[in-house]
């Protein structure tokens, strides 16, 4: 299985990607979450022009943060930067927008939008609406300013049967976060096979998640364990907290964890400002007060911590599952973490 990395848009992002090709690494992502990050492109074109081979991706933009010729125009203007190695991840936004306290996008609005984007950036046009009015649009200004001859992989990200069949009908590959179950991984890729319009053309899966190689007779739960995966578990509390109706599907503990959560930031799950007080620190380092938060039902479920051999065998178990490549969150120590990864997967 490949090797990958996503972070954050931040200072120093750059060095990070060049040190992920150093490893051997296949491809180095930046979130796109406005309000909370850096922005994904400029970060992006940092990296495109401080590395050579690497894979650069947006994981993942949404219809709601920018209008299909915006982002058509920031992909295009990274693949002349970096060509044939841009990689456009779509999803609803749901993160991006619950962090803004809107909802996410429909189904049918990242279907569009991504049709929209694959049509702009191959080089070809588009309608483009405002209200009633529609205009056919499409790049006025290719060549040297903007890249429509070598192609960029498009992903989806999906968590459910809808999503992938949108992968299927546009001929992109999946993304998801945290979904460590072969079983789910396996219904993603049927829904995307049944819904392709060419079921034999190849498009990779990546797999987003924390990593977290056990020390001799080191604790799987233990601090340095939490610290390593809490952000993506403080994820899911957050969304949970955000959406009542997602944590009455959670156990009698984890609903408890996402109470706690909301008391410990000073709101509610009905408080419109709720968004302000979830999500500062998002994705980042966790404070040493929260760990009790980062349950070990939800690590287990959320992130990979584990022996060396055991990470491999269960590595080995998702590769089985259709999932090409492997993404790390580093945020204890990313060089260090980002090398134990290459590692592992050497």
């Amino acid at each position: 299985m490949r090797a990958g990395v996503v972070v954050t848009a931040q200072p120093g992002v750059a060095d990070l990607a060049v040190l992920a090709e150093e490893l051997g690494l296949h491809s180095f992502w930046v979130n796109d979450t406005p309000m909370v990050h850096g922005d994904p492109f400029v970060a992006l074109a940092l990296c495109a022009k401080a590395t050579s081979r690497i894979k650069l991706g947006i994981g993942v933009t949404s219809p709601a943060l920018r209008s299909a010729p915006a982002t058509a125009s920031g992909f295009a203007s990274l693949n002349a930067l970096a060509p044939g190695r841009i990689v456009c991840g779509v999803g609803t936004g749901n993160t991006a927008r619950r962090t803004l306290g809107m909802p996410p996008t429909t189904v049918a609005a990242l279907e569009e939008f991504t049709a929209a984007v694959q049509d702009l950036c191959a080089g070809g046009s588009t309608g483009y609406r405002e209200g009633d009015r529609v205009r056919d649009v499409r790049f006025l200004h290719a060549g040297a300013q903007v890249n429509t001859a070598d192609p960029i992989e498009f992903v989806v990200a999906a968590l459910g049967p809808k999503a992938a069949a949108v992968a299927g009908r546009r001929g992109t590959g999946l993304i998801s976060f945290g979904l460590l179950d072969p079983a789910a991984w396996r219904a993603l890729h049927d829904a995307r096979r049944r819904a392709a319009q060419d079921p034999g053309s190849p498009r990779d899966s990546y797999l987003v998640t924390a990593l977290h190689v056990l020390g001799e007779d080191e604790d799987p739960h233990g601090d340095a364990a939490r610290d390593a995966t809490g952000h993506l578990v403080l994820s899911l509390l957050a969304f949970a907290a955000d959406a009542p109706s997602f944590a009455e599907q959670l156990g009698p503990e984890e609903r408890a964890a996402v109470r706690r959560l909301l008391d410990r930031r000073g709101t509610t799950a009905t408080a419109p400002d709720r968004h302000t007080k979830l999500y500062p620190g998002y994705l980042g380092r966790i404070a040493p007060q929260d760990r009790d938060l980062v349950l070990p039902s939800l690590m287990n479920m959320l992130a990979l911590v584990g022996t060396r051999d055991d990470l491999r065998a269960r590595i080995t178990t998702l590769g089985q599952a259709g999932i090409d490549e492997l993404l790390i969150q580093p945020v204890v120590d990313p060089p260090t973490e980002m090398a134990r990864l290459a590692e592992l997967l050497a």
